[in-house]
């Protein structure tokens, strides 16, 4: 930051002030004094001018008002900025509250305790509570009952979250109560250690955090004591709180309005003068020390902060005096983008703008401990601390330790590019094209950063050069660099302490400046550090900046003075000899209270600086005349020099105005320009031969351009090196017509209406139509071509519909573009936006409009694809001829049926792998299910058949009810009947009618016999069904009561033992049989069962005792007789009834057309489904 004096306002009859206070919020000034004084002033700037805006417009005082009441001098003044009134007090005790009324200050209450001093006073944050202190010990808390809002907090007692009091002792110590009035610890003071003799408390300040705070975890409370020791805390039990030893007899402390600057104000003694003087110390919340303001007078009482923190009122002896600040904003300019950080109160971290000047657009990012931003070219450096919480991939350093802070490479919308880790300090960041160098106190780090930007060949091998050395190096500040020494960096030496710490650093693409604290300047070479020369200067650096060329380094210093240093040596520089000493001399060239400068970029002579609120600008070191204005400089290029107004646009960052954006001329350009419309081009001519830039040629030949003067115009366009000038201008003296080179010459001056009138008064309508087609103004040439008539009137039309089609396509929006796309016949963009716009019954019409083989037809079978309408992608794919394509989108849809069917029609073979592949994906997946759904509609009965007796099997392994079991076996069964359909009809396709069914039928189950390889499942494909339908129908029939069936039907069963397990089949004979009296069939199934090696020992042992039970009651005989090979006729095995279980023994019985299993026709007349396939009967 800069500081300096810019106002004084004297006080009447010299009546000495004893405070000050200024209202942040409305901008009143009151300060009191001797003999009752009491003013309230406002200072207000006043311009007509928009580019005079802030500390650079004039300022005259709005308000003057003496307030009477007070006798005794007054000694304290606070603010209620919420409700708009004034307290002060004055020596004999007397309060009083002062009102806003109608723009003057009246009396609204008064009190007076008649018994002692009130030696401070202060509001609270919502302005509804204030706490007076008496000398005497007394403390009243007066309420205010209004809304609530936020305020700052005065000195000596302060309120956090109003629950705490702060009361500073006459003996210098500080107590801490609540809200109530109890006690609850005394202040640990830190600053006082070693301190002796009387101490009072000059100040106690407590930042609220009303604008956010520079850090998480940042001190906020100061309190400062008479003998100049300081402290600030974190919070009012902070156990380490930053100490300040300010070694002077401080008066009053008060933060700014962001809390990121505490002013202590006082006297200080010199150490070679007995007198003292009025001097103002400005400190950051760490403690760290900024600027030192001497202020003259003889004593100084009080100190206030502006509201915005841009100006600073002092009250010293009968005068208020003001001072202007230049606080140091972290800000930037790439690339017409200005970058600028700054705190919201209800986040931790720094809201970080890029703000595009051109297209008026901001992106915004979020870095949390934001340390500097740094620009250069297209690019900007973010240095913060590192975040614990974040992976830091190069964190780990060569010196073993944790890197705490980063460096961000962004552009200029704030996209981060590159990022590195560091362990060093990085509190001076500066960069070039391909180098950014950040230095501690102690050494300064080299990263090559890399970014997708085309460099010329010079660069790059600049670049490549250092390649081999690694793209990070490290030097300590007192090492001495040299291309023979410059290896791997060694971090460990980073942190080896100096005696003479880096203040400032700046860098070119080939060198680098350092400062030191004892004015020592450091030369180094770049890309390849090798230390050149030192410098010695008088005083400490604060900024250095290096020209365009590198021949002369700017230096302004902790005061504010600008001295030039010259780094490559003059002809004048040289005495004859070849001593060469005088080279770094600095010339005399010296300005003071300097805070911002600039180079331009084009010019290493011509520089802009900013002395208090007036820019300059040096061209050889002569001065023109100076602009008022308060901005800091972005860039000076072209003879312009680009300003920003950041104390405007931070008063409302989150919307930046390109009104604080300001474009300053320099004088050549001014006076040049005003050559050319005064006087002529001729003398404009030689003033500019004189003075030459190729901004003024620039300027000389569009002003000669104007006037068709075509010599004139080409010979500044060959000094300014405009290849398209030049031309241009040839092009134009090939033209015969003066109306046609004039319309010429309104287009290239961007003239576009003027030329398009010229050109039509000419009957020139092509030439118009052109011009617009440039310009990308379709509806305009749409307009123009309706107007008239010509044969390549229809191309152009088409053209125009297009171009118009893509500007609503660009913008989405697609109905308008459909239109346009229609007329222009343009029949890929129509199919792109029927798509959009979901329009399919349009892009069905569009594909059958469409020729065969025409190639936006697989584009458009794609659309219907991913949309899932199969039939239309099939028909759009086979219009182009492309069954592979049709076949992979019914695959993709799940439509195997038309797949196979397509495969099929067009002798496509790598269906079943395709087939094989889904199926295995889903058998994966245990979506067994799913994959016989895909076979079975792919007409792979057998696949399917497979997988359905593997799902069959498993489930009557896990014991699930037989039911389900039993539709699993008849659903495998019924696939397996599918397949043999499939190939008894493949077969009578093939014989085509030549041969008789019986033959076809024959070898449809000889190819059956090839194919198959599983005999189990084509030949004993209702084995299954059955077991589980003859076990389920035993038990119904047990059930139900008929015992002689439900045992027929259970020994039936026996056939099935490979199917149900023989224990569960046994066991079911065994309760069938002796419900039905035959104990000797039931002692067989005992005997089974006793010796089943599936059973253990236990569970055979149950079975023994059960049988031992039984039989020890019944003798093992059957009542009657059964019939055991009841199922054998005279002719072999009879059949089965599949109702009762029962052999059929008629002749005459019905047969089911699916399974083909029988059942007696007095039986099944009875149902109307078949009871094992459930097949309808007929």
């Amino acid at each position: 930051m800069f500081i300096y004096l810019s106002k004084k306002i004297a006080i009447p009859n010299n009546i000495h002030l004893k405070c000050v206070s200024w209202n942040k919020d409305q901008g009143f000034i009151a300060c009191g004094g001797d003999d009752g004084l009491l003013r309230v002033l406002k200072l207000e700037t006043q311009t007509d001018d928009v580019k005079i805006k802030g500390l650079a417009a004039p300022s005259n005082l709005s308000m003057n008002q003496t307030l009477e009441g007070h006798s005794g001098a007054v000694q304290v003044v606070t603010w209620n900025e919420q409700y708009e009134k004034l307290t002060t007090s004055d020596q004999n005790g007397l309060i009083i509250v002062w009102m806003l009324y109608k723009g003057a200050w009246y009396e609204e209450m008064i009190n007076n305790r008649n018994k002692s001093v009130v030696r401070s006073m202060s509001w609270n944050t919502d302005g509804q509570k204030i706490c007076i202190v008496y000398e005497d010990g007394a403390v009243i808390v007066v309420f205010l009952l209004k809304i609530r809002r936020n305020v700052d907090r005065s000195q000596y007692f302060s309120n956090k979250i109003y629950k705490i009091l702060l009361f500073g002792m006459a003996n210098g110590e500080v107590h801490i109560y609540d809200n109530q009035g109890n006690l609850i610890v005394k202040m640990t003071i830190s600053c006082l250690a070693n301190a002796t003799g009387a101490i009072s408390i000059a100040g106690i300040h407590w930042y609220a955090g009303t604008r956010g705070y520079v850090e998480p975890d940042c001190p906020c409370l100061a309190i400062c004591f008479d003998n100049g020791r300081c402290q600030v805390m974190r919070y009012e039990n902070d156990e380490n709180p930053v100490c300040i030893d300010t070694l002077m007899s401080v008066v009053s402390i008060q933060w700014n309005h962001c809390g990121s600057v505490l002013a202590v104000a006082g006297s200080l003694r010199a150490s070679h003068l007995e007198k003292e003087f009025n001097v103002v110390q400005f400190y950051t919340p760490f403690g760290e020390h900024l600027r030192t303001l001497k202020v003259p007078g003889k004593q100084m009482t009080g100190v206030g902060w502006e509201g915005g923190g841009l100006r600073i009122g002092l009250a010293v002896d009968s005068y208020i005096y003001f001072a202007n600040i230049r606080p140091d904003y972290k800000w930037g300019y790439c690339c017409s983008t200005v970058v600028y950080a700054y705190t919201k109160p209800e986040r931790q971290d720094y809201c970080v703008v890029f703000w595009d000047t051109k297209n008026n657009e901001k992106f915004v990012k979020y870095v949390k401990s934001l340390m500097s931003i740094t620009t250069s070219g297209d690019f900007c450096i973010l240095a913060s601390k590192a975040d614990d919480t974040q992976p830091q991939e190069d964190a780990e350093l060569e010196s073993g330790s944790h890197a705490r802070y980063v460096l961000i490479l962004c552009n200029s919308i704030g996209t981060p590019l590159d990022s590195k880790y560091i362990d060093i300090d990085p509190l001076f960041v500066t960069m070039t094209k391909t180098h950014v160098i950040a230095a501690s106190k102690q050494a300064f780090y080299l990263w090559q950063y890399r970014v997708a930007k085309k460099l010329t060949a010079l660069e790059i091998n600049q670049v490549t050069r250092t390649k081999k050395e690694g793209r990070e190096r490290v030097y300590h500040i007192d090492s001495n660099p040299s291309a023979a020494n410059d290896s791997s960096p060694d971090f460990a030496k980073a942190f080896t302490a100096t005696r003479d710490p880096i203040c400032c650093i700046t860098a070119t693409d080939k060198t680098l400046m350092v400062g030191r604290e004892s004015g020592t300047i450091h030369r180094y070479s770049l890309p390849n550090v090798v230390l050149l020369q030192k410098y010695i200067l008088n005083n400490r650096a604060f900024y250095l900046s290096l020209n365009c060329n590198s021949s002369r380094l700017a230096i302004i210093d902790i005061a504010g003075v600008l001295t030039l240093l010259d780094l490559d040596v003059r002809a004048s520089a040289d005495d004859g000899t070849g001593n060469l000493a005088s080279a770094g001399d600095p010339s005399k060239f010296e300005r003071k209270d300097v805070w911002d400068m600039k180079w331009a970029h084009d010019n290493p002579d011509l520089f802009a600086m900013m002395e208090k609120t007036r820019m300059y600008v040096f061209r050889d070191l002569d001065p023109e005349e100076p602009i008022q204005t308060s901005g800091y400089i972005c860039n000076f290029e072209d003879l312009e020099i680009k300003s920003v107004l950041l104390d405007e646009i931070m008063k409302d960052p989150e919307r930046p105005n390109k009104d604080n954006l300001i474009n300053f001329e320099i004088r050549s350009l001014r006076d040049s320009r005003a050559l050319i419309e005064k006087v002529g081009i001729e003398d404009a001519s030689q003033f500019i031969k004189d003075n030459p830039h190729p901004r003024l040629w620039r300027l000389l030949a569009e002003a000669a351009l104007q006037k068709l003067d075509l010599k004139t115009a080409e010979q500044a366009f060959v000094r300014c090196k405009d290849y398209q000038g030049i031309e241009f201008v040839k092009r134009l003296g090939n033209l015969q017509s003066e109306p046609m080179k004039q319309a010429e010459v309104a287009a290239y001056f961007s003239r576009f209406e003027e030329a398009e009138r010229m050109y039509l008064d000419m009957d020139r309508r092509d030439l118009a139509i052109s011009l617009r087609m440039k310009l990308g103004d379709w509806f305009r040439v749409l307009q123009l071509l309706k107007t008239g008539s010509g044969d390549c009137d229809d191309t152009l039309l088409e053209q125009a519909y297009n171009a118009i089609g893509n500007y609503f396509a660009d913008r989405q929006k697609w109905v308008n573009a459909v239109q346009y796309y229609l007329q222009g016949c343009n029949q890929e963009r129509l199919a792109e936006c029927y798509y959009m716009l979901e329009d399919y019954h349009g892009l069905e019409k569009l594909t059958a409009i469409l020729p065969e083989n025409h190639q936006l037809l697989p584009d458009i079978g794609q659309m219907f694809a991913t949309v899932g309408m199969c039939e239309q992608a099939v028909e759009a794919y086979l219009k182009c001829n492309q069954p592979k394509a049709a076949v992979d989108t019914c695959v993709h849809l799940n439509q195997w049926n038309k797949a196979v069917e397509l495969a099929r029609t067009h002798n496509m073979k790598e269906i079943k792998s395709l087939l094989s592949k889904y199926a295995s994906h889903l058998l994966e997946k245990n979506k067994t299910l799913e994959a016989v759904e895909l076979y079975r509609k792919a007409h792979h009965f057998l696949d399917a058949a497979k997988l359905m007796f593997k799902i069959a099997d498993e489930e009557a392994e896990k014991g699930t009810r037989p039911l389900r079991v039993k539709k699993l076996y008849v659903l495998a069964a019924r696939l397996v009947e599918n397949y043999h359909e499939q190939m008894k009809t493949s077969q009578q396709s093939k014989a085509k009618g030549k041969k008789s069914e019986a033959t076809s039928a024959l070898a449809g189950l000889l190819e059956e016999d090839a194919t198959s390889s599983d005999d189990r499942i084509v030949d004993h494909a209702w084995r299954g069904a059955e077991a589980y339908h003859f076990f389920l129908l035993a038990q119904r029939q047990l059930y139900e009561g008929y015992m002689e069936n439900a045992m027929r039907t259970a020994l039936h069963l026996r056939e099935y033992e490979d199917i149900i397990p023989a224990v569960e089949i046994y066991s079911l004979l065994a309760v069938c049989a002796a419900a039905n009296r035959a104990f000797g069939t039931c002692s067989q199934a005992f005997i089974k069962l006793e010796s089943l090696e599936s059973l253990d020992l236990e569970q055979r042992q149950l079975y023994e005792d059960l049988a031992l039970e039984i039989f020890t009651k019944h003798t093992p005989k059957d009542s009657h007789v059964v019939e055991l090979d009841r199922s054998e006729g005279a002719e072999g095995k009879l059949p089965t009834c599949i109702v009762t279980g029962q052999p059929i023994q008629e002749y005459q019985f019905w047969m089911c057309s699916v399974c083909k299993h029988c059942a007696l026709g007095q039986e099944i007349c009875k149902y109307n489904c078949c009871p094992l396939c459930h097949t309808p009967v007929a």
